[in-house]
């Protein structure tokens, strides 16, 4: 079982650049963070990352935060790059879904610009906006497979 839940929702208003964090966010069907500037009608809509692959790259030494991946929603504990495509994430009243696991790093994101790794590509997951509603730091996430449930304090 993995147990997990929110520890950062981090938003930015221009693509290309590191995101801040805020302490609740508006999730909007089939679109994303309202006020992110990923957020849009396709299928990487939220970006999610965990903090131990985070902690990955601050073993080389690097001072990060929470939103230097370009990551929307930054959970605690868990492996969710083993996570298969399709699965259903919950988050308070939303309902996500798992449409992509890792990215193509483009050399012009600010992560590979400053430190010339990015953890991402490998670790990070894409989600589509199943259902909206808010979220907030803190919230327990719910990870739903075909034939499992996992659920994340």
């Amino acid at each position: 079982m993995i147990t997990t839940h929110v520890v950062s929702i981090n938003i930015s208003r221009k693509k290309g650049i590191t995101k801040e964090p805020i302490k609740y966010a508006t999730l909007k069907e089939n679109w994303g963070i309202i006020g992110d500037a990923h957020a849009g009608n396709w299928h990487r809509q939220v970006s999610m990352l965990s903090e131990e692959s985070i902690d990955k790259m601050r073993k080389y030494g690097y001072e990060l935060k929470y939103g230097d991946f370009a990551e929307n929603i930054t959970v605690k504990n868990g492996d969710i790059f083993k996570l298969p495509i399709g699965t259903k994430v919950k988050i308070g009243d939303t309902l996500l879904e798992i449409t992509q696991i890792g990215k193509e790093c483009h050399t012009s994101c600010a992560i590979s610009q400053t430190i010339g790794k990015c953890v991402m590509p490998l670790e990070g997951i894409f989600l589509k906006v199943l259902k909206g509603g808010e979220i907030k730091v803190g919230d327990k996430v719910i990870f739903y497979t075909d034939d499992l449930v996992k659920e994340v304090i």
